[in-house]
């Protein structure tokens, strides 16, 4: 293949990658994971993917990939891209405006601002004064425990420290991968530098799991942070929960089914309290009874893999797995963050928690909806992924006034 043709070859997966981040794509099928790949990684690094295709550009250049039509279409095409990721760019930018107004109903502001350039180093998680401990065993294995699933990580500033407020970080994976250090990193080392500790832990994994043992797992993570709390300098009257996708599910579920002992047994009196809940893009309504999901239903995915039961032969579970069943009057309080763009998890489930909430919760429910992020963008640094971390550490660290407010 000539030089010219390579680069238009070149220049329209470049141009492919950029689209999947400016268009909003749902219900795929078969090339939702390919879409939501291409969408994500650009989404959330638009600043990279226009770096890469100005260096291939200069490359074929010196190549005289410009010397025929294919090779100037091929820059054209790639100018075009180049439009676009800035335009991806400025959005990301202007989340600003939506963490502003969202935390506006609290009479919050974000602590602080973010630069346009941050995210350039987006996998660099360490921070000053900031320690990780990791593999520290929350209880025993269990049945359905592929390995290491009863450990869990600790988040925490360097310097020691009596009755800090304590972040619990629940990874996602569709139920059925994930680890507890992939993750919530960026918003656990953020929230460490703010005198926070953090625990991330993993929990056991269908299909040799089956739900409700990953709720049970979780909780028996709470349970020992709160006999644990001497040991790690926290307050154990002040625990919060965040998690995203099906962290996103099972932190709104321990929000909302605290003390429950259909998912304690055998530590039914364990303390199970949870101070606020930060669910990002997470599975409210396994049942979708909205119908939001059409022909994307998570139906037989959940019935085959993750409850092992269809909604018709135990509906009683599949409504106690859904925390839009479970919203009452003594919610904790609620940020709940979601992307527009996301092609997993629809926007629509977030904003039908979210009015659920509103209309029965004493406590107070933000929402934070993200103009063009997609799945999992926060899980990595970003421009976009800065502004929700900076929501979620105002709206936790007036949580955690007001109870000081309350309890001194």
């Amino acid at each position: 293949m000539t030089a010219p043709n390579l680069f238009l070859l070149v220049s329209l997966v470049g141009a492919a990658f950029t689209i999947s981040a400016l268009v909003q794509a749902r219900r795929l099928a078969a090339f939702s994971m390919p879409y939501f790949m291409g969408a994500w990684l650009t989404g959330e690094l638009p600043l990279h993917h226009l770096a890469w295709q100005a260096a291939a550009t200069l490359i074929f250049g010196a190549f005289g990939a410009f010397e025929s039509a294919a090779g100037l279409f091929g820059l054209a095409v790639t100018f075009a891209s180049w439009a676009g990721l800035l335009a991806i760019h400025g959005k990301a930018i202007g989340a600003r405006a939506a963490t502003r107004e969202a935390l506006a109903e609290n009479g919050l502001t974000p602590e602080e601002d973010v630069s346009p350039w941050h995210g350039l180093r987006p996998f660099r998680m360490k921070r000053p004064g900031v320690e990780a401990l990791r593999g520290r065993e929350y209880g025993p294995p269990l049945p359905g425990d592929k390995g290491g699933r009863n450990k869990l990580d600790v988040v925490r500033p360097r310097e020691p420290g009596t009755r800090r407020p304590a972040l619990l970080q629940v990874h996602g994976g569709g139920w059925v991968i994930g680890e507890k250090e992939q993750q919530g990193q960026p918003l656990m080392h953020h929230m460490a530098e703010q005198g926070w500790v953090c625990f991330a832990p993993n929990y056991r994994l269908s299909p040799k799991a089956t739900f409700p043992d990953h709720i049970v797992d979780v909780k028996r993570a709470l349970v020992w942070i709160r006999e644990h709390a001497e040991e790690f300098g926290i307050d154990p009257d002040f625990i919060a929960v965040t998690g995203g996708s099906a962290g996103g599910h099972l932190a709104a579920l321990m929000a909302l089914s605290q003390n429950d002992p259909m998912f304690q047994p055998g530590f039914e009196e364990g303390d199970t309290r949870i101070s606020a809940a930060v669910p990002f893009y997470g599975v409210f309504d396994f049942l979708d009874r909205h119908g939001i999901r059409g022909s994307q239903s998570m139906t037989p995915f959940l019935a085959k893999n993750v409850l092992k039961c269809s909604p018709e032969e135990n509906r009683e579970l599949w409504d106690a797995a859904s925390p839009l069943s479970r919203v009452s009057t003594d919610a904790p309080p609620f940020l709940v963050i979601q992307g527009t763009h996301d092609s997993l998890v629809f926007v629509e489930e977030a904003r039908v928690f979210v009015e659920a909430l509103r209309e029965k919760s004493q406590n107070s429910v933000l929402y934070l909806e993200l103009d063009g992020a997609q799945h999992a963008f926060e899980t990595f640094h970003s421009v976009r992924s800065a502004h929700a971390i900076r929501a979620a550490t105002a709206f936790l660290q007036d949580v955690h006034r007001r109870h000081l407010e309350l309890t001194s």
